[in-house]
């Protein structure tokens, strides 16, 4: 149960990052849940990996071991889309017109001077 809160607060920020930059919302929303659990997957591939070098033992039916490894692994890859997404975003700022028949008009106030 406080997994699917995890997810419904993952997708809740993307989904409004989504919408301050007018990207496609859902998009994001789904990409960032799909990132969470990607997140997890590497890092618990990553310690595998690393256990089976360096020969340290892993209990792998912990839960309480595999959750303390998963949460900040999952937040941490989340946060670090989000960033990326945000600072790749905001560096193309898009300026929005009026409408497509108001361009290379001048602006009434403009010529008054």
């Amino acid at each position: 149960m406080l997994g699917l809160l995890f997810i419904y607060f993952i997708g809740k920020y993307f989904y409004k990052l989504a919408e301050e930059y007018k990207q496609n919302k859902w998009l994001f929303a789904i990409l960032s849940i799909v990132v969470y659990y990607a997140g997890t997957a590497i890092v618990g591939a990553i310690i595998g990996i690393l256990s089976l070098i360096f020969g340290f033992h892993v209990d792998w039916n912990d839960e309480l071991l595999m959750v303390l490894i998963a949460l900040p692994s999952g937040f941490g890859s989340c946060w670090l889309f989000y960033y990326l997404l945000k600072r790749n975003w905001q560096g193309k700022v898009q300026i929005e017109t009026e409408s497509i028949d108001s361009i290379g008009k001048e602006d009434d106030n403009a010529s008054d001077s």
